[in-house]
This record gives structure tokens, sequence and C-alpha cells, in this order.
């Protein structure tokens, strides 16, 4: 630890860490290689070296445009479909939620600003690097949930075309001009919400962070996503992504943990200004009720799972701006 002393700092605490991973991985067989060079060790009367464990990447949460640790301290594991351990995830809490909250409120001024061809070229660039990474994450998908080669690639197929998808209607999804039986012209602009909190599905694990984020993101909104709880790993890997891809710090923020718990923090936040929630018919009631006393939009799926149709993401991300243009005597 950063002191170096006590029990999990200093040499003694290194080789305290080095023996319970030693215990709770399962040694591998070693290579042909490997077992000559045990031999000739052997041979010549010396202790073989033991191989070091590989150092496991540590998610972190992703606020501001910046991977940070959790305020608790605390982590969650991950377990892949067969039930192993595969990782530990930062269990984020309200001050995290607070954090990400503030960072989207700070980027979504000039994230709504920006022209709408500058946010589809960033959700272009976002897809072209996922593409570059598909056999990545591919492998990372079906290491996590059991999918077999091709349904992996297939989802991640699936998700390149997603970031393409809300690229094209970022600057398509427009207003309209109202018939009014005055002199007026009406002019409906859709605007972005602001800061969207997203809970998003438990699976398909990266496809569902995509399809409920991105949306919200297209029209100008900026978001504090919860990824599933059960496979986070696919959008905690999303980091580099969005770091490479132009995506401004704030705009999308990730935080991990026990997502009800998340879940109703963000929904009685006063600063959030909607909120969509996948998940249990119990979660989205707790949603909605916890949203009336700030007035906040709700958009809940009451356990029916992922639904909705392109353009009725866009219009939960949206709201419409009246306008009317008086002329003539």
């Amino acid at each position: 630890r950063e002191s170096g002393f006590g029990r999990e700092g200093g040499r003694e605490g290194l080789r305290e860490y080095l023996v319970r991973v030693r215990h709770a991985r399962s040694a591998p067989k070693p290579e042909r290689g490997a077992r000559r060079k045990a031999a000739a060790s052997a041979a010549a009367g010396r202790a073989p070296v033991p191989e070091l464990p590989p150092i496991d990447r540590t998610p972190k949460l992703y606020i501001g445009g910046k991977q940070a640790r959790p305020d608790s301290g605390y982590s969650l594991p991950v377990a892949d479909w067969r039930g192993s351990h595969v990782a530990e995830v930062p269990a984020g809490n309200r001050k995290d939620i607070r954090n990400a909250v503030e960072a989207a409120h700070q980027a979504q001024p000039g994230w709504r600003s920006a022209t709408a061809h500058l946010r589809a070229q960033v959700l272009y660039y976002l897809g072209e690097n996922l593409a570059a990474r598909s056999a990545e994450f591919a492998g990372r998908v079906s290491a996590l949930t059991g999918l077999d080669a091709l349904a992996a690639d297939a989802e991640i197929a699936r998700a390149v075309d997603c970031c393409f998808r809300y690229a094209a209607w970022a600057d398509k999804w427009e207003g309209a001009v109202h018939h009014t039986p005055y002199r007026n012209v009406t002019i409906a602009m859709q605007e972005p919400v602001g800061v969207v909190a997203v809970v998003c599905p438990e699976s398909p694990s990266l496809l569902g962070f995509l399809e409920t984020v991105l949306p919200a993101v297209a029209v100008g909104n900026a978001v504090v996503a919860v990824p599933s709880q059960r496979w986070p790993l696919p959008a905690t890997d999303c980091y580099q992504l969005l770091d490479t891809s132009d995506v401004p710090g704030g705009v999308i923020n990730i935080v991990t943990g026990n997502r009800e718990e998340l879940a109703a923090v963000l929904a009685a936040h006063d600063d959030v200004d909607g909120i969509w929630y996948w998940g249990t018919a119990e979660g989205s009631a707790q949603v909605e009720t916890l949203s009336a006393g700030n007035m906040k939009r709700t958009w809940v799926d009451r356990g029916a799972g992922l639904h909705g149709a392109d353009e009725e993401f866009l219009r939960e991300a949206t709201q419409v701006k009246n306008i009317w243009i008086p002329y003539g005597a």
C-alpha cells in the first residue's frame, strides 16, 4: 500500500499476495521448454525458479474521461458462465455517482452545442475502433458468457453496426413545422434532455451497453451508465475505445457496482434529468417512485427486457421545444 508497511505493504505484503494467487489458481502444466529447464536445474543441484503469475488488469470506474478508483475501495467479484472467478470490478457508491453526474454536467453543454455532424464523426470513429478490436472483444464475450465463436462474432458485428447506425442518426433526427390556426410558423425543435442515467440490461453485455448509451449520446446528452452487473467487463473494456475515439471526457461515464443500489441513487438525484432502466419489475417501480419527487423523466422496461426501435430511443433521448414565429398582418 501507499505507506509501504503493514499487513498489505512492503515485501511481506508482496509475498502474501503471490502465495495467495498461486493457491487460488490452478497451476498450468509446464511447457516442454520449462520442463527441460527444471530438469537441468535439478541435475545441476539447483532449485527451479518458480514462474510468477500473470498481472491482473484491474478495471476501474470511468468518470470525466479518466479511470478512477471507487470511493469505497471495495470491489465485486465477476464470474464467467461456468462460475469461475475471472476478475474484480469496483463497487461504486453514492459518492462515485455524484462525481459522475458532475462530470456529465460539465461536459454536456459543449457536447450539446457541437454540430450534429461532429457527433456523427465521433460515433463513426468509435465504430471503426471497435471493429479493429473485434476479435479481442469477441473473445472476451465468449469467455464470459459461454457463447460460441460464431455467436460472439455476431454480437460484436451488431455492436459495430450500432455505432455506425447512431452515427448516421446523429444529424438526421430533426424537428418539424406545425400547422397552427394563426399567422405563425411554429417550429418544433428536438433538444437533448441533458444528463441521462442509463441502467443497462444484464445481457447482452456489450451490445446492451452500446444500444442503450449511444442513442442518448448521439443527440447531445451526457450519460452516466451502470453496465451489466453480472458481466461488466466488455463495458469496462470500452475505456480505451472512448479515449481513442475523440469522445469528450464526461460525455460517457461508467460506474460499476450493484445495479439496484446505483439505480436508486440515480433516480433520487436531483441533477439527473432522465433515467432509463432495464431490469426487474420491482426495480422499475422503485425508479419511477424515486423519480417522482424531482420530476425526472423515466423510461423503464418493467422486466420485459431490451426493447424499442431506433426512433423510440431517440424520442426518449430528446424533448421538443416549440418556437412560435409570427408573420404577416
